[in-house]
């Protein structure tokens, strides 16, 4: 033989049961670190109930029809302060004067209780929350009446 010799290395049940614990390692690994994100962006629920949802899916098809036909525009909530802040304007552009609003302020994935928000009508067509609102990302469920029209809208706020 010459003066270089090749060394060949055997394959032994040691490295095949290290390639197989290696890849289930990875396989369960990867798996834990998708089901922590979902659970902690997600809190799985939309609606309690699907039957009563869907018996109660054109009312709500005729609320919208009538939310729409007032020509309300409710611009995104804003943090000012420790407050929420929103504009509410008419169908013209104009802002909408004497309105009542009240919300209700969810933590997106349910880790503290919701809490009920009102709001001052600070300048035209302005509103400004009473209560603070704590820091981090929250869910408003918004309410604005004026006279015998209601509407409804969903805003986040971070």
């Amino acid at each position: 033989m010459s003066g270089q010799e090749s060394v060949t290395k055997k394959f032994t049940g040691y490295h095949a049961t290290a390639m197989i614990v290696a890849f289930f390692a990875v396989v369960v690994g990867v798996n834990l670190f998708m089901a922590r994100s979902a659970l902690s962006t997600f809190s799985g629920t939309i609606v309690d109930n699907s039957y009563v949802a869907s018996q109660k899916y054109n009312d709500w098809l005729e609320q919208a029809r009538k939310q729409q036909a007032h020509g309300w525009t409710v611009s995104p909530a804003v943090r000012q302060e420790d407050r929420a802040s929103l504009t509410v304007s008419s169908v013209d552009g104009t802002p909408l004067q004497g309105a009542t609003i009240t919300a209700l302020a969810e933590h997106p994935v349910g880790r503290t209780d919701p809490f009920e928000i009102d709001f001052f009508q600070s300048a035209a067509g302005d509103y400004r929350s009473v209560q603070p609102i704590p820091e981090g990302r929250w869910k408003m469920k918004i309410i604005i009446s004026r006279g015998d029209n209601d509407m409804r809208v969903v805003r986040d706020i971070r």
